[in-house]
């Protein structure tokens, strides 16, 4: 079976190289830790866990490693003497780790799931307990952490509908794999019920809800003033803002049709966009030319910047981790990847900000979070762009709709806090085993 998988992963990795190269040199900064991928870590990093049992958290890119800082501060308490290891996969989530891990946390890239790669990873790293958040399933990583009887967890799991039917089609390869996890925290008991499917052992399978409740509503140091930036481009105090949040290829067309003619009924309205993927900036810029809308860049805004009211209609964000900055300021939030793409962005964020939101019909990756935030009122969904405008033409003639939409969304957050806490004691449990780590109950304190 190994010798299969290895075949055929140097094979695909082959023939997808070029994409993914071309993809890491469009992001930018992607010569920063290269070799990493390969498992080839700097003196430094080794040093750093030198004689230290080690935990290795593994957060693929920004919308992971969110959860693994609010992981972390909640863990490290708890194991005062283990260092943490966190690697990711992207050069955004990098950014993003260096962005919001305090500099003791060391911070690499993982490596490509070559079986050398990966055993020169572990031979630096040396873990003792791996945590991998979300569902990353790399199968030459498993088996080494197998053969070194290292323990591995699977944190805020929770599979769509597309990750779920790859899994069974390979289900001779992944049951094995699956059969090692130590435990595993399901977003939800729907969640729970196909990873038994999967092969995951049910002991090990515990619900835990979803963490992004959780990180959601943590304050953070305000490191953009978006009022102030706003003022900069000529955007008026009083004006209503419509936010497209994590928006996806198609999506930015249809909120710029709808913005025109809503803007028809509210001549103040400002329209922000926030592509998921923020070198599509260009792209988006394409978009709204065509139809007319003036725009100005994120990046372009200095302290210098100083626009008439009225000199842009659009702001596109054309950066990455600033998003919850520019959600605190929306009047209405769309949430992106529902109409036009398929599985939908996070709708948690802007709920724990007591922000009005609506998503399309397609948010299969937050189904029963989705669902419920529109049966407790605390989101619309929509059909179709139609729909859509219907929605938001509501909510902006609407003030008294607008802040009641906020308050459920914001008290459908609060009922579903304590994921994290429960995650925590799972992992404290495993390192509790090793000898040498000294464990601090939280009821001492």
């Amino acid at each position: 079976m190994r010798a299969l998988y290895i075949c055929l992963f140097a094979f695909f990795f082959c023939l997808s190289a070029p994409y993914y190269f071309w993809k890491m040199r469009r992001r930018g900064n992607w010569r920063a830790g290269f070799a990493q991928r390969f498992g080839r870590y700097e003196s430094a990093v080794k040093h750093s866990v030198t004689n230290r049992h080690v935990l290795w958290i593994h957060a693929v890119s920004v919308g992971e490693v969110g959860l693994c800082a609010q992981l972390i501060r909640v863990l490290e308490p708890r194991v005062p003497n283990i260092k943490i290891v966190v690697s990711t996969t992207t050069s955004t989530g990098m950014g993003e780790l260096h962005r919001r891990l305090p500099g003791h946390i060391e911070k690499i890239y993982y490596p490509i799931d070559f079986r050398g790669c990966v055993s020169k990873a572990l031979a630096a790293v040396h873990p003792d307990v791996v945590v991998l958040v979300e569902a990353e399933i790399w199968p030459n990583f498993l088996w080494k952490l197998r053969d070194r009887r290292t323990p591995v967890f699977l944190v805020n799991a929770r599979l769509s509908d597309r990750s779920f039917r790859g899994y069974r089609w390979f289900g001779f390869l992944f049951r094995p794999l699956f059969r090692q996890f130590r435990g595993v925290g399901a977003q939800s008991e729907a969640d729970a019920a196909r990873l038994r499917q999967l092969g995951f052992r049910p002991e090990a399978i515990h619900v835990m809800g979803s963490l992004k409740f959780d990180a959601a509503p943590v304050d953070e140091r305000q490191l953009l003033d978006v009022q102030a930036l706003l003022r900069q481009i000529g955007v008026p105090a009083d004006a209503p803002v419509l936010l497209g949040g994590s928006t996806h290829d198609g999506e930015e067309a249809v909120l710029a049709d709808v913005y025109l003619r809503l803007r028809a009924r509210h001549p103040n309205l400002f329209l922000i966009l926030v592509p998921r993927h923020f070198e599509r900036g260009k792209e988006v810029g394409r978009v709204l030319s065509a139809r007319g809308i003036s725009f100005v860049y994120r990046r372009e805004i200095t302290a210098a910047t100083r626009l008439e009211p009225g000199a842009v209609q659009c702001l596109i964000v054309n950066t990455t981790g600033e998003l919850k900055f520019f959600y605190q300021h929306a009047t209405a939030i769309f949430v992106g990847k529902s109409l036009v793409g398929v599985g939908g962005q996070n709708p948690i964020e802007p709920g724990a900000l007591g922000k009005p939101m609506v998503f399309g019909p397609n948010m299969q990756n937050f189904r029963e979070i989705a669902a419920t935030f529109v049966r407790e009122g605390g989101a619309l969904q929509v059909e179709d762009a139609a729909g859509l405008e219907a929605a938001l033409e509501g909510l902006f003639s609407d003030p008294a709709r607008c802040e009641e939409l906020g308050r459920k969304a914001r008290q459908v957050v609060r009922a579903n806090t304590g994921a994290i806490g429960r995650t925590v004691d799972m992992i404290v449990a495993a390192l509790a085993e090793k000898e040498g780590i000294v464990i601090v109950d939280p009821a001492a304190d």
